[in-house]
């Protein structure tokens, strides 16, 4: 019997081409709901920046094509120029969808490896939510901005920035926020559908509020909300470290579907 290329390669190189599809597809509805102010391309690279947000996904390098391996180092110069006009340390964020050969020329250049973060999908067709408490999404974008910088902890002062990413969401957003009387705001999560994908984006709880049961609460309402409105399949991302969040999720049928991490120059580490 006559075998294909893609047959004589070895299985865990397999395993990357078969998976490629979910990850570009996951990669894009991930941009789609968390918008970068200013998205330029070079080639199958994505340069997202945005100048009042700090964030990572806000602020990197996305490679999109493991065969785009061209001019690497004069692209990652031009790029690099870029991030300083913004103010901004490059960072480059590696998919399985980054070049190989892109990869091995940041290792030799001495740049850092950091913050591994896992992709996880869910079927919320056949999913058993918790029976808990129901949360209904509100519309209020300072609301819930206010409430997520409360809850995280987070500098008031990233409160614009924030607000022109929410208001940025194309997709049906839901913003949720559960409050206490006495203390406010004590979670907070924001669920992006697009199509039959529903994006959790973040579920944050106060942290002299956690191990109440207020985590599971408020994302089986976002869950509920998201397959209400047809979405078929959930997803989120979660850091390899973060056990606690690792368990709430694998609860709720979330599966590994791929990692992703980012890379900083020699200087910036």
């Amino acid at each position: 019997m006559a075998t294909t290329g893609a047959d004589t390669l070895p299985m865990h190189v397999q395993s990357t081409m078969n998976k490629l599809p979910l990850v570009r597809r996951l990669e894009a509805v991930g941009f789609r709901a968390w918008p970068a102010s200013s998205v330029q391309y070079d080639g199958s690279w994505q340069v997202r920046l945005t100048a009042g947000h700090p964030s990572k996904r806000l602020n990197c390098v996305v490679p999109l094509d493991p065969s785009d391996h061209r001019d690497l180092e004069i692209r990652l110069t031009k790029a690099q120029r870029k991030f300083e006009a913004y103010g901004r340390p490059m960072v480059v964020r590696e998919t399985p969808l980054a070049s190989p050969m892109l990869i091995n020329l940041l290792k030799g250049q001495g740049w850092t490896r950091f913050d591994e973060n896992i992709v996880m999908t869910a079927d919320l067709i056949d999913l058993e939510l918790p029976d808990a408490l129901d949360h209904l999404p509100s519309h209020d974008v300072g609301r819930y901005v206010d409430a997520s910088l409360l809850v995280d902890g987070a500098d008031p002062i990233l409160k614009p920035a924030l607000a022109e990413v929410v208001s940025g969401i194309k997709p049906p957003s839901g913003l949720f926020v559960i409050e206490n009387d006495e203390a406010g705001p004590v979670a907070t999560t924001l669920c992006v559908q697009d199509n039959d994908l529903a994006g959790i984006m973040s579920v944050s709880v106060a942290a002299e509020h956690r191990r109440k049961g207020l985590a599971i609460e408020i994302l089986t309402s976002a869950l509920r909300w998201a397959r209400m409105r047809s979405a078929r399949t959930a997803w989120l991302q979660v850091g390899v470290s973060n056990e606690p969040a690792l368990a709430l999720y694998a609860r709720f049928g979330f599966r590994e579907a791929y990692r992703y991490c980012y890379w900083r120059s020699p200087g910036e580490a």
